[in-house]
């Protein structure tokens, strides 16, 4: 189930702890892409704390907000970007996005597969997605006092798993959130020191949340029968074979 867009940037944007995983997970992610100059980037859930370094230099910059989460205006003091829709009709053409983040968009989702299928067509051939979610080995899923203690959790195999299922290529991984999720106190004042030790020791186990860059599989194969039988089954024979024809 989606949390409200209120809770969401009363957490964000009017939060000492939002504001540092703002800096963490935005940190991570700016080093698989640190531009994206005349490239159009979609964010789907509630990416918006994520995109504002793109928006001076990108060709356009969309943050999809579903209805089940509401939406907000979005970026403040500048036109708006944000736009309503529902989880399973992105109002975007195919092959639209060069850059897709998704972000409390797949884990609170009760429809997690009809978003994935919307996220592969977005995407253009040769872009790039990159999914953020509650590592369920982390202990900021354990507690609710966050935006990632809601809705579903993955390992780095499942998510894996579920980015091949709907015929993504995983590409490189990351994680973020490495200190625990104090609101206040030594833990929040230390949060960015806990964020450069942690992503020296571990990539994925003890981070907060996966952060895991996928691309587009082009020309998926489907169901079906892939290779002929060398040696048929003869049904018929046996049989006579009637004048005239050519046996088989």
């Amino acid at each position: 189930m989606h949390l409200d867009v209120v809770e969401l940037r009363d957490f964000y944007y009017r939060t000492g702890l939002g504001r540092a995983v703002q800096r963490a997970v935005r940190g991570q992610m700016l080093s698989l892409w640190p531009d994206a100059a005349g490239q159009t980037v979609v964010g789907y859930g509630f990416a918006a704390p994520l995109l504002r370094p793109y928006l001076s230099q990108a060709r356009r910059v969309i943050a999809l907000m579903p209805a089940q989460q509401g939406v907000m205006s979005w970026p403040a003091g500048a036109p708006n970007t944000s736009v309503l829709c529902d989880e399973g009709k992105w109002p975007l053409q195919a092959g639209t996005a060069d850059r897709l983040v998704l972000l409390h968009g797949l884990e609170s989702s009760d429809h997690h597969a009809v978003v994935m299928e919307e996220a592969h067509r977005v995407l253009a051939d040769g872009g790039r997605a990159l999914f953020i979610v509650p590592n369920r080995r982390g202990l900021w899923a354990q507690r609710d006092v966050t935006p990632f203690g809601h809705g579903r959790t993955y390992s780095l195999g499942q998510i894996e798993a579920l980015l091949d299922k709907f015929d993504f290529v995983p590409e490189r991984h990351l994680a973020a959130l490495y200190a625990p999720p104090a609101q206040r106190g030594f833990w929040l004042r230390s949060s960015d020191m806990w964020e450069r030790v942690g992503r020296k020791v571990s990539s994925h186990l003890a981070g907060g949340v996966l952060m895991v860059e996928a691309s587009k599989l082009l020309n998926p194969a489907r169901p079906g029968l892939k290779v002929a039988e060398r040696r048929p089954l003869r049904v018929l024979e046996g049989l006579p074979v009637p004048a005239g024809a050519k046996p088989v």
